[in-house]
């Protein structure tokens, strides 16, 4: 397959590489803006939207249709050729394979943004790219697939990106999606790869994030999860900055998921949007039998704990009971917050 729009506007063309529920999310957004975006995804579902299109969804009302006119698909990595900006969103256990397909497909001059989970994909790709504008980039919602060219954005946030050269984030800017430039990207990315901590939960819960998010027993587990993988960032003098935008210290964070419901629920309504239908990413890749990013998460915190001589318990607990998921493949677990305590 390899439908790929011309550039009718006069500016970047765009390459989504590796399109999954974020990808088909940001790129449908680009394309709605009058961008010439390509999605470079799997054939079943470039085949899927090739038939349906796009419908993008989110928190705040947003119901938009896109028919299979308005963007490119492409099964190919041939399709890198004209990208001007290649917007990686590949799981980061295929990122070096992509960035050999960048190097052997792309423009020297194609911008390369990762707009992926965890903390090492940028450095990855620099690595197999050298001398390319490649930078490192954060999105700070999720995207469910809900089936049928369906992607629901069910958090809020606007996507940070490292500071480059050019305009980047100015360029990419439309309507309901807002980029932002940073000159330092590492401690926002460890900041988000804390708030990530609770994908494993919400996946192991079954919950959706806001049921999940009103229980006081799931708060204080995700509180001491993240108190843990906190300590162990300090102990690796690792800096963090907050993801969000707000001026909270990330080591504050644990203190106000104990906080009474009422009370906490006035704090994170400053900070954070939730669909009530909101779940994580790694809870779709449980449903769908698909490997998750726990290495790049807990495991990442408990490989750090080892090397430095301490233990993280309950993440390793964590990242335990999701490697048992995935290799049943049987969805959700279902797990209670006593559950996980118990082997932890």
């Amino acid at each position: 397959m390899g439908d790929t729009p011309k550039n009718r506007h006069g500016g970047p063309q765009i390459v989504v590489a590796g399109a999954g529920s974020v990808g088909c999310f940001v790129g449908g957004l680009l394309a709605r803006g009058a961008y010439d975006v390509t999605l470079l995804l799997r054939p079943r579902l470039a085949e899927e939207l090739s038939r349906q299109g796009l419908n993008l969804t989110d928190f705040n009302g947003m119901d938009e249709e896109l028919s299979p006119d308005m963007f490119g698909l492409d099964t190919e990595p041939s399709c890198l050729t004209q990208a001007d900006i290649i917007l990686v969103t590949v799981k980061s256990g295929a990122t070096e394979e992509m960035g050999r397909l960048i190097r052997r497909n792309a423009k020297e001059d194609a911008v390369v943004i990762s707009l992926q989970n965890g903390v090492g994909n940028a450095g990855i790709l620099k690595d197999l790219l050298p001398g390319r504008d490649v930078r490192a980039g954060m999105v700070p919602f999720n995207v469910v697939n809900m089936g049928g060219g369906r992607f629901h954005r069910g958090t809020s946030g606007d996507i940070l990106i490292e500071k480059g050269p050019k305009h980047i984030a100015r360029t990419l800017s439309v309507t309901d999606l807002a980029f932002h430039e940073r000159a330092s990207m590492t401690p926002v990315q460890w900041g988000k790869l804390l708030i990530n901590l609770n994908n494993a939960l919400n996946a192991l819960s079954g919950l959706t994030l806001r049921e999940q998010l009103d229980s006081m027993p799931w708060r204080r587990l995700m509180s001491d999860q993240m108190a843990e993988a906190i300590m162990v960032l300090e102990k690796a003098e690792i800096e963090i900055k907050p993801p969000l935008g707000t001026p909270i210290p990330m080591r504050f964070v644990p203190k106000i998921l104990r906080l009474p419901s009422l009370l906490f629920n006035r704090v994170a309504r400053s900070m954070l949007t939730i669909d009530p239908r909101a779940r994580s990413s790694m809870w779709e890749d449980l449903e769908l039998g698909r490997p998750t990013e726990i290495d790049e998460l807990q495991g990442l915190i408990v490989e750090l704990a080892r090397e430095k001589g301490i233990k993280a318990p309950l993440n390793l607990a964590v990242a335990n009971l999701i490697r048992d998921a995935e290799g049943r493949g049987e969805g959700s677990p279902g797990l209670t917050p006593r559950d996980i305590r118990r082997i932890g």
